[in-house]
This record gives C-alpha cells, structure tokens and sequence, in this order.
C-alpha cells in the first residue's frame, strides 16, 4: 500500500458525510472497456471486495481507489494495415488518399483491431486525510492523477484542489542537501544511495548514481557543471525509504524493517485497517518533516 506519494493541498472548508461521498461515487463505478472502447475510469472498493464500499474509514482517514484500464493497439499493426488499403486503393482507383482519408482510414482500423486488442487495468489508492486537509495518490503519473483529481473535483461538490508547494523548491533543497556538509542534512533524513541529475541545456543529458555514496567527487563536479538533481534517495528516521522528484513526489516508496512487525498477524479483512492505519500513520508523520525540510508550505 503506498508505493508513492503526490500530494495535494484541500481547499479550506470542504468536507463531506461519508454517506454523502459514497452515493457520490455510485455515479461513476468503474465499468470495463467494451469491444470496441479504449479507456475506461471509474470508482472501485478499496478492499477489494465485490459489491463493496467505495469510501473505507481508517483511523479518521478516508481511502478511495480509482481503477483506470486501457486498450491500444501496436502502431506498427496499425501502420501495416494502413498501407495495406492504401495500397489496394491505389490498385483499385489508381490514386493516392490523402491526409484527411488516411487519418480516416487510420480511425476505422483502429476500431475494427480494438475487440482483439488486450487490456491493462491499473488503480491509484486515494487517501483523504481531511484533518490535514490533504489529498495523498498513489501514483507519480501526471496523467493518472490528472485523471484522479478530475473525477474528485466532479464528484464532490465545492472540493478545490491544488498541489501542495513548499516555500524551498525540492531541486534547491535537493542541490543544497548534496554540495553541502553532512550537517546539512535535514532533520530525521538520511541521504540514501541513488541519485539522478540532468543538465539544463538543450542537450537534456542524464547522470544516474546508483549505489553511489553521495559523497562521490564525480557527482559534485557534475553539479558544478550545472546538471541538478532530478531524484534523490532518502531515508526517514530507519522506518521508510523514498526516492523525492524535483515534483515534489515520492516513489519507490518502502517501508523498512520493523514498521509492520508488530501488526504481522492482524485478521481484520485480511489486514485492511491495521496496513492502512500504519501506513497512513508513517506517511503522515513522514510528509509533516519533509514539509519542514523544504522550507514550510507555501500558501
């Protein structure tokens, strides 16, 4: 649960009976793609379970999921059947099609291939932590969050979203954090061993350091060259692992040993609650440091 952070601030004010939020949900249950449909979006219970709720409570928290599945078809069969009618309408009529025609007969290859073509689901958990007033996904894809905000704002009436920034940018912070001394270093954050930089030059080039003590000579000269940190592994307090984004998100996140050790054994609907509680928990606390680390939220 959690495998990464992006983080929203809630607009003041706004908050909804769980009731409320779960007859809001019905609206847009998650449907699967038809024969001939590409995308597909929609609400599903978080725990899995069929015909379940769609807005668990935990610990005071609230947790949705959103379920997105995907249908496409390769290019390259695409393009092959194109110039397959191309072709025969070249043998038959002894013209070329031009743009507009081409484009058509692109849109009519693709909905004929669709019914054959495999489809990929995916979900992002959402948690509403509405005594903090922010909105957790799980997920560092724009477009998914994109598509997850979208359908919030449409569900709930008066809701107001918007990124949560800090007064520090995470690439400042991040820089500073690697050319400075080891007591530099923020409160309750470790420096991990993976870090990414990129120059901001129209070439765009990359340096990745894996497994790298960041202390490493050739990574400062590097940031003396003017390439930034775009990723930075961190650790917080020995209990979670993260990669922070210059976005300001956190993948690859992971708990470490001994977070969930003394919950191992919990039945409560396979370990819904206890996970979520913990995890949220955890994250709370984690996002609290890291907003202090960057400066403070800028309101």
């Amino acid at each position: 649960m959690f495998k990464n952070v992006m983080l929203y601030r809630i607009g003041d004010g706004w908050s909804a009976p769980v009731e409320q939020m779960e007859e809001a949900l019905a609206k847009m249950p998650f449907v699967p793609c038809g024969a001939t449909q590409d995308k597909a979006l929609g609400w599903v219970p978080p725990r899995g379970n069929a015909h379940g709720a769609l807005v668990e409570t935990v610990a005071g928290h609230r947790i949705l999921r959103f379920q997105i599945e995907t249908k496409g078809v390769p290019g390259s069969v695409v393009k092959r059947h194109l110039e397959e009618r191309v072709a025969q309408i070249e043998a038959k009529e002894g013209r070329k099609p031009g743009r507009k025609e081409s484009r058509e007969l692109h849109d009519e290859i693709v909905h004929d291939l669709l019914p054959m073509a495999f489809a990929k689901t995916s979900s992002v958990t959402v948690w509403l932590d509405l005594a903090a007033g922010r909105l957790v996904l799980d997920t560092t894809s724009l477009p998914k969050a994109d598509a997850v905000t979208t359908a919030l704002v449409q569900a709930f009436d008066g809701l107001r979203l918007s990124p949560l920034n800090t007064q520090v940018s995470p690439q400042v912070a991040m820089t500073a954090w690697l050319t400075g001394n080891a007591d530099d270093w923020p409160a309750h954050f470790a420096p991990g061993r993976e870090v990414e930089l990129k120059s901001g030059d129209e070439m765009k080039s990359v340096v990745k350091f894996t497994r790298h003590h960041l202390e490493d000579e050739e990574m400062r000269r590097h940031i003396g060259q003017g390439k930034l940190p775009t990723k930075l592994a961190l650790d917080w307090d020995g209990r979670v692992s993260f990669v922070l984004t210059e976005g300001g998100a956190l993948a690859k996140v992971a708990f470490l040993d001994g977070v969930f050790e003394d919950n191992a054994g919990a039945e409560d609907n396979g370990g819904f609650d206890t996970d979520v509680a913990i995890a949220t928990g955890e994250l709370g606390a984690l996002i609290n440091d890291l907003t202090v680390a960057l400066g403070g939220e800028l309101l």
